[in-house]
Protein backbone atom coordinates (compact mmCIF):
# COMPACT_ATOMS: atom_id res chain seq x y z
CA UNK A 1 0.00 0.00 0.00
CA UNK A 2 2.90 2.68 1.24
CA UNK A 3 4.93 1.45 -1.88
CA UNK A 4 1.55 2.61 -4.54
CA UNK A 5 1.72 5.67 -2.50
CA UNK A 6 5.17 6.34 -2.72
CA UNK A 7 5.20 6.04 -6.87
CA UNK A 8 2.04 8.15 -6.87
CA UNK A 9 3.69 11.01 -5.01
CA UNK A 10 6.82 10.64 -6.84
CA UNK A 11 4.90 10.75 -10.00
CA UNK A 12 3.36 14.04 -9.33
CA UNK A 13 6.20 16.75 -9.90
CA UNK A 14 7.05 19.32 -7.21
CA UNK A 15 7.77 21.91 -9.41
CA UNK A 16 9.36 25.57 -9.10
CA UNK A 17 6.43 27.05 -7.30
CA UNK A 18 3.65 26.35 -5.18
CA UNK A 19 1.12 23.90 -6.88
CA UNK A 20 -2.57 24.06 -4.96
CA UNK A 21 -3.81 21.37 -6.96
CA UNK A 22 -0.46 18.98 -7.05
CA UNK A 23 -0.48 19.70 -3.08
CA UNK A 24 -4.36 18.85 -2.98
CA UNK A 25 -3.16 15.36 -4.61
CA UNK A 26 -0.89 14.67 -2.43
CA UNK A 27 -2.59 15.05 1.00
CA UNK A 28 -5.39 12.78 -0.56
CA UNK A 29 -2.80 10.31 -1.12
CA UNK A 30 -1.76 10.11 2.02
CA UNK A 31 -5.38 10.37 3.33
CA UNK A 32 -6.81 7.53 1.87
CA UNK A 33 -3.66 5.24 2.48
CA UNK A 34 -4.01 6.30 6.00
CA UNK A 35 -7.95 5.38 5.83
CA UNK A 36 -6.91 1.96 4.26
CA UNK A 37 -4.38 1.29 6.65
CA UNK A 38 -7.00 1.79 9.78
CA UNK A 39 -9.76 -0.24 8.54
CA UNK A 40 -8.15 -2.72 7.18
CA UNK A 41 -7.12 -3.73 10.61
CA UNK A 42 -10.44 -5.05 11.57
CA UNK A 43 -9.50 -6.30 15.00
CA UNK A 44 -8.87 -2.58 15.92
CA UNK A 45 -11.38 -1.21 14.55
CA UNK A 46 -13.71 -3.45 16.21
CA UNK A 47 -12.10 -2.70 19.51
CA UNK A 48 -12.66 1.08 19.10
CA UNK A 49 -16.29 1.11 18.83
CA UNK A 50 -17.04 -1.56 21.03
CA UNK A 51 -15.37 -0.93 24.02
CA UNK A 52 -16.57 2.41 25.24
CA UNK A 53 -19.71 1.01 24.50
CA UNK A 54 -19.51 -2.07 26.87
CA UNK A 55 -18.06 0.50 29.17
CA UNK A 56 -21.73 2.38 29.23
CA UNK A 57 -23.53 -0.71 29.17
CA UNK A 58 -21.40 -1.53 32.64
CA UNK A 59 -21.46 1.32 33.88
CA UNK A 60 -26.22 1.06 33.63
CA UNK A 61 -25.47 -2.12 35.64
CA UNK A 62 -23.15 -1.26 38.00
CA UNK A 63 -24.52 1.92 39.19
CA UNK A 64 -28.15 1.57 37.99
CA UNK A 65 -29.50 0.99 41.89
CA UNK A 66 -31.03 4.04 43.84
CA UNK A 67 -28.20 6.15 45.42
CA UNK A 68 -26.96 6.04 49.16
CA UNK A 69 -28.58 7.10 51.83
CA UNK A 70 -25.57 9.41 52.16
CA UNK A 71 -27.79 12.88 52.49
CA UNK A 72 -26.23 15.52 50.22
CA UNK A 73 -27.00 19.13 51.05
CA UNK A 74 -25.72 22.54 49.01
CA UNK A 75 -25.38 25.35 50.84
CA UNK A 76 -25.67 28.76 48.45
CA UNK A 77 -23.13 30.97 49.75
CA UNK A 78 -21.49 28.50 52.19
CA UNK A 79 -17.94 29.20 52.79
CA UNK A 80 -15.88 26.00 51.77
CA UNK A 81 -13.53 26.92 55.12
CA UNK A 82 -16.11 27.05 57.43
CA UNK A 83 -17.89 23.64 56.10
CA UNK A 84 -14.84 21.94 56.55
CA UNK A 85 -14.75 22.47 60.22
CA UNK A 86 -15.94 19.53 62.31
CA UNK A 87 -19.08 19.16 62.59
CA UNK A 88 -19.58 19.72 66.56
CA UNK A 89 -18.49 23.81 65.51
CA UNK A 90 -21.35 24.04 64.08
CA UNK A 91 -24.64 25.12 64.77
CA UNK A 92 -27.94 23.56 64.46
CA UNK A 93 -28.36 22.09 60.96
CA UNK A 94 -25.20 22.39 59.87
CA UNK A 95 -23.54 20.54 62.55
CA UNK A 96 -25.64 17.53 61.72
CA UNK A 97 -22.70 14.22 60.99
CA UNK A 98 -23.40 12.53 58.05
CA UNK A 99 -24.41 15.27 55.84
CA UNK A 100 -22.43 16.03 52.98
CA UNK A 101 -22.68 20.06 52.74
CA UNK A 102 -21.12 21.28 49.75
CA UNK A 103 -21.11 24.95 49.06
CA UNK A 104 -23.16 26.12 45.72
CA UNK A 105 -22.27 29.86 44.09
CA UNK A 106 -25.71 29.79 42.07
CA UNK A 107 -28.71 29.79 42.69
CA UNK A 108 -30.22 28.39 39.33
CA UNK A 109 -27.16 25.51 39.29
CA UNK A 110 -27.82 24.80 42.67
CA UNK A 111 -31.54 24.26 41.65
CA UNK A 112 -31.05 22.26 38.71
CA UNK A 113 -28.82 20.19 41.00
CA UNK A 114 -31.71 19.61 43.11
CA UNK A 115 -34.69 18.40 40.11
CA UNK A 116 -31.96 15.72 39.17
CA UNK A 117 -31.71 14.36 42.39
CA UNK A 118 -27.94 15.19 42.44
CA UNK A 119 -28.63 17.31 45.71
CA UNK A 120 -30.93 16.21 48.27
CA UNK A 121 -31.56 19.87 49.69
CA UNK A 122 -30.90 23.14 48.76
CA UNK A 123 -30.09 25.52 51.51
CA UNK A 124 -30.03 29.40 51.71
CA UNK A 125 -29.41 30.58 54.58
CA UNK A 126 -30.93 33.85 56.28
CA UNK A 127 -33.52 35.55 58.33
CA UNK A 128 -35.66 33.70 57.47
CA UNK A 129 -34.00 30.90 55.50
CA UNK A 130 -35.02 29.36 52.30
CA UNK A 131 -34.62 26.08 50.80
CA UNK A 132 -35.59 23.29 48.25
CA UNK A 133 -36.42 20.18 47.71
CA UNK A 134 -37.83 18.02 45.57
CA UNK A 135 -41.10 16.00 46.25
CA UNK A 136 -39.91 12.82 44.60
CA UNK A 137 -36.59 12.63 46.55
CA UNK A 138 -36.59 10.32 49.17
CA UNK A 139 -33.17 11.57 50.79
CA UNK A 140 -34.70 15.21 50.47
CA UNK A 141 -37.35 13.84 52.22
CA UNK A 142 -35.39 13.00 55.21
CA UNK A 143 -32.86 15.98 54.56
CA UNK A 144 -36.12 18.24 55.29
CA UNK A 145 -37.36 16.66 58.23
CA UNK A 146 -34.10 16.77 59.67
CA UNK A 147 -33.51 20.75 58.85
CA UNK A 148 -37.28 21.57 60.09
CA UNK A 149 -36.72 19.55 63.11
CA UNK A 150 -33.52 21.00 63.97
CA UNK A 151 -34.56 24.89 63.18
CA UNK A 152 -37.72 23.79 65.41
CA UNK A 153 -35.28 23.26 68.24
CA UNK A 154 -33.67 26.97 67.67
CA UNK A 155 -36.78 28.75 67.11
CA UNK A 156 -37.83 27.27 70.45
CA UNK A 157 -34.61 28.35 72.01
CA UNK A 158 -33.70 32.19 70.40
CA UNK A 159 -37.20 32.43 68.93
CA UNK A 160 -35.56 32.18 64.94
CA UNK A 161 -37.96 32.06 61.69
CA UNK A 162 -38.70 28.38 60.64
CA UNK A 163 -37.20 28.11 56.88
CA UNK A 164 -39.32 28.63 54.39
CA UNK A 165 -39.33 25.81 51.46
CA UNK A 166 -39.94 25.78 47.84
CA UNK A 167 -40.89 22.93 46.32
CA UNK A 168 -39.23 21.77 43.24
CA UNK A 169 -39.90 18.51 40.69
CA UNK A 170 -37.73 16.47 38.12
CA UNK A 171 -36.61 12.81 37.61
CA UNK A 172 -33.26 11.52 38.77
CA UNK A 173 -30.20 11.80 36.30
CA UNK A 174 -28.53 8.32 36.57
CA UNK A 175 -24.63 7.98 36.44
CA UNK A 176 -24.68 6.25 33.24
CA UNK A 177 -26.47 9.80 31.69
CA UNK A 178 -24.31 11.64 33.83
CA UNK A 179 -20.88 9.61 32.54
CA UNK A 180 -21.74 9.06 28.89
CA UNK A 181 -20.28 12.51 27.43
CA UNK A 182 -17.12 11.91 29.40
CA UNK A 183 -16.85 8.31 27.97
CA UNK A 184 -17.52 9.89 24.40
CA UNK A 185 -14.66 12.69 24.89
CA UNK A 186 -12.25 9.71 26.10
CA UNK A 187 -12.84 7.78 23.13
CA UNK A 188 -11.72 10.75 21.33
CA UNK A 189 -8.70 11.41 23.33
CA UNK A 190 -7.44 8.27 23.33
CA UNK A 191 -8.42 7.71 19.33
CA UNK A 192 -6.62 11.37 18.71
CA UNK A 193 -3.59 10.78 20.85
CA UNK A 194 -2.85 7.03 19.85
CA UNK A 195 -4.02 7.43 16.41
CA UNK A 196 -1.51 9.92 15.65
CA UNK A 197 0.69 10.35 18.13
CA UNK A 198 1.64 5.98 18.02
CA UNK A 199 1.49 5.49 14.40
CA UNK A 200 3.14 8.21 13.29
CA UNK A 201 6.06 7.24 15.60
CA UNK A 202 5.63 3.88 13.86
CA UNK A 203 6.02 4.84 10.66
CA UNK A 204 9.17 6.95 11.78
CA UNK A 205 10.94 3.53 13.16
CA UNK A 206 9.71 1.71 10.01
CA UNK A 207 11.45 3.94 7.48
CA UNK A 208 7.85 5.03 6.17
CA UNK A 209 9.21 8.86 6.64
CA UNK A 210 12.34 8.49 5.37
CA UNK A 211 10.83 7.47 2.07
CA UNK A 212 8.18 10.41 2.07
CA UNK A 213 11.14 12.20 2.14
CA UNK A 214 12.49 11.62 -0.73
CA UNK A 215 8.89 12.49 -2.18
CA UNK A 216 7.68 16.19 -2.53
CA UNK A 217 5.28 15.46 -0.45
CA UNK A 218 5.65 18.65 1.92
CA UNK A 219 5.78 18.22 6.10
CA UNK A 220 2.56 20.77 6.36
CA UNK A 221 0.53 17.85 3.56
CA UNK A 222 1.76 15.25 5.25
CA UNK A 223 0.14 16.49 8.81
CA UNK A 224 -2.61 17.86 7.11
CA UNK A 225 -3.39 14.31 5.77
CA UNK A 226 -3.10 12.88 9.37
CA UNK A 227 -5.43 15.34 11.04
CA UNK A 228 -7.90 15.06 8.25
CA UNK A 229 -7.94 11.14 8.70
CA UNK A 230 -7.85 10.77 11.99
CA UNK A 231 -10.18 13.08 12.46
CA UNK A 232 -13.20 11.74 10.28
CA UNK A 233 -12.49 7.99 11.93
CA UNK A 234 -12.85 9.38 15.95
CA UNK A 235 -15.70 10.97 14.78
CA UNK A 236 -17.64 8.53 12.83
CA UNK A 237 -16.30 6.30 15.40
CA UNK A 238 -17.88 8.35 18.70
CA UNK A 239 -21.10 8.75 16.48
CA UNK A 240 -21.07 4.66 16.30
CA UNK A 241 -20.27 4.50 20.33
CA UNK A 242 -23.11 7.09 20.97
CA UNK A 243 -25.54 4.99 18.26
CA UNK A 244 -24.85 2.02 20.46
CA UNK A 245 -25.00 3.50 23.57
CA UNK A 246 -28.44 5.33 22.59
CA UNK A 247 -29.91 1.61 21.73
CA UNK A 248 -29.18 -0.02 24.69
CA UNK A 249 -29.91 2.88 26.91
CA UNK A 250 -32.38 5.96 27.16
CA UNK A 251 -29.51 8.57 27.27
CA UNK A 252 -30.49 12.20 27.25
CA UNK A 253 -30.13 14.35 24.50
CA UNK A 254 -31.43 17.78 25.66
CA UNK A 255 -29.21 19.92 22.80
CA UNK A 256 -28.07 20.29 19.38
CA UNK A 257 -27.07 17.25 17.14
CA UNK A 258 -24.88 19.83 15.19
CA UNK A 259 -23.62 22.02 18.30
CA UNK A 260 -22.42 18.59 20.13
CA UNK A 261 -20.88 17.49 16.84
CA UNK A 262 -18.47 20.94 16.74
CA UNK A 263 -17.92 20.34 20.09
CA UNK A 264 -16.10 16.60 19.77
CA UNK A 265 -14.59 18.30 16.51
CA UNK A 266 -13.14 21.02 18.46
CA UNK A 267 -11.98 18.56 20.88
CA UNK A 268 -10.73 15.93 18.57
CA UNK A 269 -8.68 18.59 16.52
CA UNK A 270 -6.80 19.97 20.02
CA UNK A 271 -6.11 15.75 20.90
CA UNK A 272 -5.04 15.24 17.45
CA UNK A 273 -2.66 18.30 17.63
CA UNK A 274 -1.42 17.51 20.86
CA UNK A 275 -0.59 13.71 19.40
CA UNK A 276 0.94 15.21 16.84
CA UNK A 277 3.69 16.91 19.03
CA UNK A 278 4.76 14.27 20.88
CA UNK A 279 5.39 12.20 17.19
CA UNK A 280 7.25 14.68 15.81
CA UNK A 281 10.62 13.53 17.10
CA UNK A 282 10.37 10.70 18.74
CA UNK A 283 11.78 7.06 17.29
CA UNK A 284 9.97 4.25 19.37
CA UNK A 285 6.47 3.15 20.12
CA UNK A 286 7.83 2.56 23.54
CA UNK A 287 8.41 6.06 24.48
CA UNK A 288 6.03 7.11 22.46
CA UNK A 289 3.34 5.46 24.34
CA UNK A 290 4.69 6.04 27.87
CA UNK A 291 4.47 9.68 26.77
CA UNK A 292 1.21 9.53 25.53
CA UNK A 293 -0.12 7.84 28.88
CA UNK A 294 1.84 9.97 31.03
CA UNK A 295 -0.11 12.97 29.44
CA UNK A 296 -3.85 11.26 29.02
CA UNK A 297 -4.08 9.12 32.62
CA UNK A 298 -4.21 12.50 34.27
CA UNK A 299 -6.51 14.40 32.07
CA UNK A 300 -8.60 11.20 32.61
CA UNK A 301 -8.17 11.80 36.48
CA UNK A 302 -9.31 15.27 36.64
CA UNK A 303 -11.37 16.30 33.89
CA UNK A 304 -14.57 15.17 35.29
CA UNK A 305 -14.80 11.65 33.58
CA UNK A 306 -15.84 9.72 36.22
CA UNK A 307 -16.83 11.32 38.99
CA UNK A 308 -17.28 15.37 39.64
CA UNK A 309 -14.58 17.66 40.44
CA UNK A 310 -17.32 19.60 42.73
CA UNK A 311 -15.59 19.01 46.42
CA UNK A 312 -12.16 18.36 45.43
CA UNK A 313 -9.00 20.77 46.45
CA UNK A 314 -8.61 23.69 44.84
CA UNK A 315 -5.48 22.71 43.50
CA UNK A 316 -7.07 19.73 41.88
CA UNK A 317 -9.94 21.82 40.37
CA UNK A 318 -7.35 24.48 38.92
CA UNK A 319 -5.24 22.43 37.49
CA UNK A 320 -8.22 20.45 35.68
CA UNK A 321 -8.99 23.47 34.07
CA UNK A 322 -5.38 23.60 32.35
CA UNK A 323 -6.36 20.38 30.76
CA UNK A 324 -7.98 20.38 27.06
CA UNK A 325 -10.38 16.87 28.40
CA UNK A 326 -11.98 19.26 31.17
CA UNK A 327 -13.57 21.69 28.71
CA UNK A 328 -14.91 19.26 26.27
CA UNK A 329 -16.51 16.92 28.90
CA UNK A 330 -18.10 19.81 30.47
CA UNK A 331 -19.08 21.24 26.98
CA UNK A 332 -20.41 17.91 26.17
CA UNK A 333 -22.38 17.37 29.04
CA UNK A 334 -24.41 21.00 29.18
CA UNK A 335 -25.66 20.10 25.47
CA UNK A 336 -26.34 16.64 26.47
CA UNK A 337 -28.03 17.30 29.95
CA UNK A 338 -28.79 20.78 30.42
CA UNK A 339 -29.57 21.60 27.00
CA UNK A 340 -26.67 24.37 26.33
CA UNK A 341 -26.50 25.93 22.77
CA UNK A 342 -24.02 26.99 20.65
CA UNK A 343 -23.78 30.31 22.40
CA UNK A 344 -23.41 29.01 26.21
CA UNK A 345 -20.41 26.76 25.36
CA UNK A 346 -19.06 29.21 22.89
CA UNK A 347 -16.36 29.66 25.05
CA UNK A 348 -14.97 26.35 25.53
CA UNK A 349 -14.81 25.73 21.68
CA UNK A 350 -12.96 28.69 21.19
CA UNK A 351 -10.50 27.37 23.42
CA UNK A 352 -10.26 23.90 21.96
CA UNK A 353 -9.87 25.74 18.86
CA UNK A 354 -6.89 27.86 19.64
CA UNK A 355 -5.29 25.17 21.32
CA UNK A 356 -5.36 23.42 18.59
CA UNK A 357 -3.82 25.51 16.16
CA UNK A 358 -1.29 26.34 18.83
CA UNK A 359 -0.47 22.93 19.01
CA UNK A 360 -0.36 22.04 15.56
CA UNK A 361 1.52 25.09 14.84
CA UNK A 362 4.38 23.95 17.21
CA UNK A 363 3.83 20.43 16.22
CA UNK A 364 4.63 21.22 12.46
CA UNK A 365 7.83 23.21 13.13
CA UNK A 366 9.46 20.46 15.75
CA UNK A 367 8.60 17.82 12.83
CA UNK A 368 11.78 16.10 11.30
CA UNK A 369 11.26 12.58 8.90
CA UNK A 370 13.77 11.14 10.67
Amino acid sequence: MWQRLLLGIIGQPAGSSFDPAASARRILAVLRARNREFYRDTAGLTWNIAMPVMMIVAFAFIFGDEPKDLLKVGLLGGDPGTLSQPATDQPGFLGLRHVDFIPVDDRNAGIIKIERHQLDLLLEPGDPSVYWVNDDSANGYLAERLLLGESALQAGTDGAALPQRQAVSGQALSYADWALPGVLAMNVMFGSLWGVGWVVVRYRKNGVLRRLKATPLTPFEFLTAQVISRLAVVLGSSSLVYAGAALFLDVPMRGSYLTLFLTYAAGALCMISLGLIVSSRLRTEELADGLLNLMSWPMLLLSGVWFSMEGTSAAAQALSQIMPLTHLVSAARAIMIDGAGLIDVLPQLVLLLVLAVALLTVASKLFRWE
